[in-house]
Order: structure tokens, then C-alpha cells, then sequence
């Protein structure tokens, strides 16, 4: 039905020709811009109301007296079902931290949170379709659980400023006494994350109209060609000063996936874009030394990167 509508508007009512690559691009960039900020509302407004009955202070407790390894995965579950980007993500870090919940747990969090959130989700599943969205969220929560329990086993504990945590880090609770206040806690929820993404959203998918119909093939084939072996850390690498929402990014990632970069390049270069970024680095200057920040980002660079080419060797399973 929408696509109907959006044909009628753009080929009858605009009157442009559905064999032109502008007529394509804008058909492309209507339909798409439309369908994502309505999936996005309805699934961030569902999950903020399910996240009503989750208190942050009970997740502490429960984290912190979880053995090695469970703990890990645990926060990288809880990571999971946050909606932040990597620099949102760092005050309940640092709550976690003061809390006494060991580091390489926190780490697990702060690692997931960003990678997977329900609108990058409902993105990629209205693109890439289930298995790859389920390819992506598994080996999210996998890279947040073993680069967390390898950043724990490592004895960085001096490497944090501990000053910091202790003093500046509080997380607070909102009370919800009946089903209306939830629903309006995740209404209010959705409204406010949309409004930060929508734009976003509209420049990432507007460049992923240009790309899906300006883009010849062979540019995109020679860009492969040129990386080789390493297209994988070139993607990786590329991605992390490229800071931005994942909102903007999965529209580009599927449209140079349909042009031809393997489908692990694409979203390893999302996952570093996610994960990493130099905001994040200098945010967390402030509770960390410049070492634990370098190994913090080196490992989970790596881990990426790992998951890049697994994803492009299973690349025939998941299409």
C-alpha cells in the first residue's frame, strides 16, 4: 500500500518518469525515509515500555555478583536492549563502575549498547532481511561478551580515574506505577529518540538513493579489488572517525552491499561506525588513561574485524 502511494505521488503527481534515475532516486528516498521512521517509532516506543520493568539498580547487583563470563554476556544482553549510541552509552558505564561491577563487565556493556539497539534492528531487518539481522545482532553480542572478558582478564583497573567515577556518575530511576505510565514512558521515549535520528535518517537514506542509482558497478568493483585480502580493516578502519548514527549509516552499508561489497565488509565498516569513535575516545578520557582507551579500541577493532570475514565467508547461508 505505501509503495502504491508513493508510485501515485511520485510518478503521477511530481509527474517524473519511473525510467529516470531521478524518478528512481526520489521514489527510492520517500518510500524508504517513510517506512523506516514508522517501524522506528513503533518498535523504540514497544522496547521503552518493556524497559519500564528493568531498574538499572537491580541490573547492578545482578552484574556484579554474576561469575566471569556470564557477567560478560549478561551486559552485553542488557547492552543489547538499550537504545544509545556509543558516547550515550558511557554515563551508565560509569555507574557501573562505581557500583563496583568489575571491568571487563562494563566494558561488555559499553561495547553492545551501541552496536545493537532496536531501531538499528528494524533497519536492518527492512533491509538485509532476518538471518543477516540475526547474523549481525549474535556476533554483536558475542564481540561485546570476549573483547569484555578479555579486557577483564588484562589488569586494567589502574589505568581508570577513579576520582572521576565516584564523584560526577549518577543513574536515575524513574518510578511507573501503572500500564498507562509505561506506555507513556515508551511513547515519550520514541518521540524523543526520533527526533534526535529522523534527520539522520533522511541523509542516510538520501545517500543511499544517490549511491543505489548514481554509483556505477564498477566503481564499487574496483574499490574491492584495490583492498584485496584487506578490505575488511580498510572498512574498519574508514569507519571509526565517521561518527554518526546508525540510522544514517545502515541505509549506505545496504546499498553499497547491493553494488557489490561483500556483505561482511559492509557490516564490519557499520560495526566500527557503531562502536568506536573519536567522541567516544575523548569522553572517556575523563575516567580513563590514554592506554586502556588504545587497548580498549584496539581489541574490539580486532574483534570487528574477525567478524567481518566470518560473516563474508557465511555470506551464501545468510542471503
Amino acid at each position: 500500500m505505501l509503495q502504491i502511494s508513493v508510485d501515485w505521488l511520485v510518478y503521477s503527481v511530481f509527474g517524473l518518469d519511473p525510467a529516470s534515475r531521478v524518478g528512481q532516486s526520489i521514489n527510492f528516498f520517500i518510500y524508504d525515509s517513510i517506512k523506516i521512521l514508522l517501524l522506528l517509532f513503533f518498535m523504540i516506543a514497544v522496547v521503552g515500555f518493556l524497559r519500564t520493568y528493568l531498574s538499572q539498580e537491580k541490573v547492578k547487583k545482578i552484574l556484579s555478583g554474576m561469575k566471569r563470563g556470564l557477567g560478560n554476556l549478561s551486559a552485553s544482553l542488557f547492552g543489547a536492549i538499550t537504545p544509545f549510541c556509543s558516547c550515550s552509552s558511557i554515563p551508565i558505564f560509569l555507574g557501573f563502575l562505581e557500583a563496583g561491577i568489575p571491568l571487563g563487565v562494563t566494558f561488555s556493556f559499553l561495547i553492545t549498547s551501541p552496536l545493537i539497539n532496536e531501531y538499528l534492528v528494524v533497519l536492518m531487518w527492512g533491509f538485509f532481511g532476518w538471518k543477516v539481522t540475526l547474523a549481525y545482532v549474535l556476533s554483536g553480542i558475542l564481540i561485546g561478551t570476549i573483547s569484555g572478558l578479555i579486557l577483564g582478564r588484562m589488569g586494567l583497573e589502574k589505568h581508570l580515574v577513579k576520582d572521576l567515577i565516584a564523584k560526577k556518575v549518577e543513574i536515575k530511576e524513574v518510578k511507573h506505577s501503572n500500564i498507562r505510565s509505561r506506555i507513556a514512558f515508551g511513547v515519550k521515549e520514541a518521540i524523543s529518540i526520533t527526533k534526535k535520528i529522523w534527520i539522520w535518517v533522511l541523509v542516510g537514506v538520501g545517500i543511499g538513493a544517490m549511491v543505489h542509482n548514481y554509483v556505477p558497478q564498477e566503481v564499487i568493483s574496483r574499490v574491492i579489488e584495490a583492498g584485496g585480502v584487506f578490505t575488511v580493516p580498510i572498512a574498519v578502519l574508514l569507519g571509526i572517525p565517521m561518527y554518526g548514527s546508525c540510522a544514517a549509516i545502515v541505509p549506505i552499508a545496504v546499498v553499497l552491499f547491493q553494488k557489490g561489497i561483500p556483505l561482511g565488509t559492509a557490516l564490519a565498516f557499520m560495526m566500527a561506525t557503531a562502536a568506536l569513535s573519536l567522541p567516544e575516545a575523548i569522553i572517556l578520557r575523563r575516567a580513563m588513561k590514554l592506554k586502556l582507551i588504545a587497548i580498549f579500541f584496539g581489541i574490539v577493532t580486532l574483534a570487528i574485524v574477525f567478524t567481518g570475514y566470518l560473516l563474508n565467508a557465511l555470506q551464501g547461508l545468510l542471503s
